[in-house]
């Protein structure tokens, strides 16, 4: 079992930054695969980044070059740092883990990021 906490989130001006963090507990976060998510209202769930137990890392399109994704295995801690951020990317944000044999996914409770002047 993987409990994962979510912080960061708040309200920003365009063209802001923030930085989301997801602390897990409970099992071996160095053989978890991690990525962060977000939904918007009315809209799916959609991928933002991911980042694999060796540390390769997988962005969507939309936020290629203004997020950046990073964990820290001894503070079982893996972050997103946001920036240039527009509206479009007001949502909640999502943190996941998917154990490296994908038998066991686990969500956290998310945090809301919101963009607006």
């Amino acid at each position: 079992q993987v409990r994962l906490v979510e912080s960061g989130g708040g309200l920003v001006q365009p063209g802001g930054s923030l930085r989301l963090s997801c602390a897990a507990s409970g099992s071996t976060f160095s053989m978890y695969n991690m990525g962060w998510y977000r939904q918007a209202p009315g809209k799916q769930r959609e991928l933002v980044a991911t980042i694999t137990i060796g540390g390769s890392t997988n962005y969507a399109g939309s936020v290629k070059g203004r997020f950046t994704i990073s964990r820290d295995n001894p503070k079982n801690t893996v972050y997103l740092q946001m920036n240039s951020l527009t509206p479009e990317d007001t949502a909640v944000y999502y943190c996941k883990a998917e154990r490296v044999d994908r038998r066991y996914v686990y969500w956290g409770q998310g945090t809301q990021v919101t963009v607006s002047s």
